[in-house]
């Protein structure tokens, strides 16, 4: 359903660095969205109906998720555990244009179970949202927080390909892949296709006398926590794939809290963004900064870095606004 996305380069830390440039899959499904989402688009979900998710208002998933839900003819039902009041009365990003496509964004904090729900984490609450209030009924898709669920293997096992045979063109040796990851899906999910299909592609590759050449390609993933800290996250890879494949989890020393604005990650995405590339403004300051930390404590390592542009631009525009009023930033 989508092309491979290219692969451009830039320059990071005075050291040649790839980007992996899924922003441009689709205009409505970019970056990590068009992997996790894209089971969804490509097979039959003929008894649905009603499309229920969570997120933040801000989310890169809420857009595509009224987009998909439009395009099925379902009704989108998005909750959130609060709704900023800026927002509200001056709508804008992802918050909009979900609301545009006629999705329901509900307010959590306004229901009237809010004090019960308000010790609980979202998925805890969204289980008994659902089972109160859609019955688990066949006609309702539930997706949870961030698409992290076993539906979103599907396409990432196209992007671990992808990968691959960029590695095997370009005679790559040791690579490691780089995202930031919020729920980690997206890490965790890349990461175990990675070491499954690479051994296979190799034996296809290299046969007879040159085989040995396949004992030579190392590929890893490593990631970093833009949410709840390193136990936060392997929290999260132990939920969906055996330890055997998980990620290598890298920090720079700093706890972010997801989109808490500071100076540093506003400074970071200027300087990244100077390339031509746009990045995201809430996932990528924190990529870039841990990357930063983990080549200057790794002066020596020789293998190449592919970072992994997981889209969400459209969020920008809101999160500009945020970083405006706050700090005075343009």
């Amino acid at each position: 359903m989508f092309t491979p996305s290219p692969v451009h380069e830039m320059i990071f830390e005075q050291k040649r660095i790839y980007v992996k440039r899924d922003d441009l899959l689709h205009a409505d499904f970019s970056g990590n969205k068009a992997r996790k989402f894209h089971y969804f688009l490509s097979h039959d979900f003929s008894p649905v109906t009603q499309l229920v998710a969570s997120g933040s208002a801000q989310a890169n998933s809420l857009y595509s998720l009224s987009v998909l839900a439009k395009q099925r003819g379902w009704q989108c039902d998005y909750y959130v555990s609060h709704l900023n009041q800026h927002l509200i009365n001056h709508p804008q990003g992802n918050y909009a244009a979900a609301l545009a496509n006629g999705t329901r964004i509900i307010d959590i904090s306004q229901l009237s179970l809010a004090e019960q729900y308000k010790s609980k984490h979202l998925d805890e609450v969204m289980e008994h949202i659902v089972a109160q209030h859609y019955q688990n009924n066949a006609s309702v898709l539930h997706i949870p927080e961030g698409g992290r669920c076993g539906y979103a293997e599907f396409g990432l096992s196209f992007l671990a390909a992808e990968i691959i045979d960029w590695v095997i063109t370009n005679n790559k040796k040791n690579l490691a892949v780089f995202l930031p990851s919020g729920t980690g899906t997206t890490a965790a999910y890349l990461s175990k296709q990675l070491k499954l299909q690479l051994p296979k592609k190799l034996s296809q590759r290299f046969t007879g006398p040159h085989n040995a050449c396949s004992e030579n390609v190392n590929i890893e993933v490593l990631t970093c926590s833009t949410v709840g800290g390193d136990d936060y996250l392997l929290k999260q890879f132990s939920s969906l794939i055996d330890q055997v494949y998980f990620p290598r989890v890298l920090n720079d020393g700093h706890k972010y809290h997801f989109g808490k604005l500071t100076k540093r990650c506003f400074d970071m995405w200027k300087s990244i963004c100077s390339q031509g590339i746009e990045f995201e403004l809430v996932y990528d300051p924190v990529g870039f900064l841990v990357l930063k930390a983990f080549l200057a404590s790794n002066p020596q390592w020789q293998g190449d870095i592919l970072y992994l542009h997981q889209g969400g631009v459209l969020g920008n525009q809101s999160m500009l606004s945020r970083y405006q009023r706050k700090f005075g930033c343009d």
